[in-house]
């Protein structure tokens, strides 16, 4: 009997069922289309995995493959994909059995399905995994939410699959319900908006500077090595430094500047918006990508009001200084990323009852996820001494913030003056100082909604009690 069975072998599916075999684990499989299961059985045998793959053409014959209680992952598009593969599996499952949706659910949709397959006795997990088809296959973060006992069920092997930091599994499980696929949710939203602020950095470098695409490479490279070494800094180099064997040019300047969205960046503002959290950088980078795939307006709209124009023309040794206070200004809008992420998930906690560690899952994802990056397990350890999700009141980020804001004033005043675009960056620091303001302009809002419409505010002298201006005796 295999230990353990897995629905939907495309890209993620395949890669992690040879991970999984790779392991040393049997492993059924199951795919509307039988030559992918062949292919990775082949490919499994090529490569002289120690594991087996289990073929299976049915459901039916699937569900018999596999040993009691039966763990089956399932890596299919969310939504009516994956309800297809539920419907077809549990007519034939005995109770104790479970499943584990390993794509990118809503949250809210895998609380009502924990809740419906437990009241049938069965188990449910909704597990969030990052890492692309690489980290699938070598290892990817893992976040898993659901009961206690259906994590059991299925921690070992999975924690076998998983990314390892210094040899600890980046794999977890965070709490009941939805509670996995939220912090995936919220994982994609940080992706979003380091991407955009990468994207930022890189445009102005090239727009505001005039670099080219093998200039900028060797920036990213050298940043890696210092405090924004993450993997989408390192890759972002390996991007711009790329060669299109077609025109012989730049692989990135042959991109089309349009970029898409599956939803969990979206998910992740709307979200926020319901916990009353301040997510201004995901939300700048989804609209953003909204603005991006806009390309005839934009098009028309340059043509109207021109192009902007270069910060600087000049030599390399003219540009350092700049490219200097670029990267400040990116240490400080990735501090702040982090932080609005970690409040989301800290007030979605507190929402859901989910008591969620966020040192736990900063560790998760210190390995094998898209964000993975240096800063995590500082920020693991900060939380572990008592630290907050606002990391700006912690010792050590709190001076690197002091350090390095400057450098990310001078840089999105600099863009606004010369027409460069840079939302992601101009909302960090927005951010920032809003939050840094203890008298801010709300009374003027409140006093505003008390004049048109009586709802009342709260006067200094007076706290906890509803009072009204004068503007209705008037």
């Amino acid at each position: 009997m295999a230990e353990i069975g897995l629905v939907g072998v495309g890209v993620m599916g395949a890669a992690f069922a040879l991970n999984l075999v790779e392991k040393g684990h049997r492993v059924s499989l199951l795919d509307r289309t039988q030559d992918k299961i062949d292919d990775v059985a082949a490919t499994a045998r090529a490569q002289g995995l120690s594991g087996e793959v289990v073929a299976c053409v049915a459901p039916k014959d699937f569900v018999a493959s596999l040993r009691t209680p039966r763990s089956i992952l399932v890596l299919v598009p969310a939504g009516g994909p994956l309800d297809v593969v539920i419907d077809s599996l549990t007519p034939h499952l005995d109770k104790g059995d479970l499943i584990a949706d390993l794509g990118n659910s809503n949250f809210r949709d895998t609380e009502a399905r924990v809740s419906a397959f437990e009241a049938q006795g069965f188990q449910f997990l909704g597990i969030g995994v990052s890492g692309g088809e690489e980290g699938a296959r070598s290892g990817p973060s893992i976040m898993a939410g659901g009961s206690r006992n259906s994590w059991a069920q299925v921690k070992d092997t999975l924690s076998d699959a998983a990314a390892k930091y210094e040899d600890v599994p980046c794999c977890d499980w965070f709490g009941p319900g939805g509670a996995g696929h939220f912090i995936k949710t919220l994982h994609n939203g940080i992706e979003y908006a380091d991407m955009q602020l990468i994207a930022e950095v890189y445009g102005i470098m090239r727009d505001g500077l005039g670099m080219t695409a093998a200039d900028i490479a060797p920036v990213f490279e050298r940043w890696n090595t210092g405090p924004l070494e993450s993997y989408l800094v390192e890759i972002a180099g390996e991007v711009a430094g790329a060669v299109d064997s077609v025109s012989g040019g730049s692989m990135l300047d042959m991109i089309v500047d349009k970029a898409g969205q599956k939803g969990t960046g979206r998910w992740s503002v709307i979200e926020a918006l319901h916990l009353g959290s301040p997510v201004g950088m995901i939300a700048a980078a989804v609209e953003a990508r909204n603005i991006s795939a806009a390309r005839g307006a934009r098009f028309r709209m340059e043509a109207s009001f021109g192009p902007a124009p270069q910060w600087l023309e000049g030599s390399a040794e003219d540009r350092a200084p700049v490219i200097d206070t670029l990267e400040q200004a990116l240490i400080a809008a990735k501090i702040n990323a982090y932080i609005q992420g970690l409040e989301v998930l800290d007030r979605a906690s507190a929402e859901f009852g989910w008591d969620l560690d966020l040192a736990a899952v900063a560790r998760v994802w210190r390995a094998g996820c898209i964000i993975r990056a240096g800063f995590l397990n500082e920020i693991a350890q900060v939380i572990d001494s008592g630290g907050s999700a606002n990391l700006a009141m912690d010792g050590g980020f709190g001076q690197k913030l002091v350090e390095t804001l400057p450098a990310l004033r001078v840089v999105v005043a600099t863009s606004v003056s010369a027409g460069l675009s840079t939302p992601a960056l101009f909302a960090a620091l927005n951010f920032h100082d809003q939050r840094r303001t203890s008298l801010g302009t709300a009374n003027m809002i409140q006093g505003l909604r008390d004049y048109f419409g009586a709802h009342g505010f709260e006067r200094y002298d007076s706290k906890g009690e509803v009072a009204h201006g004068p503007w209705g005796e008037q």
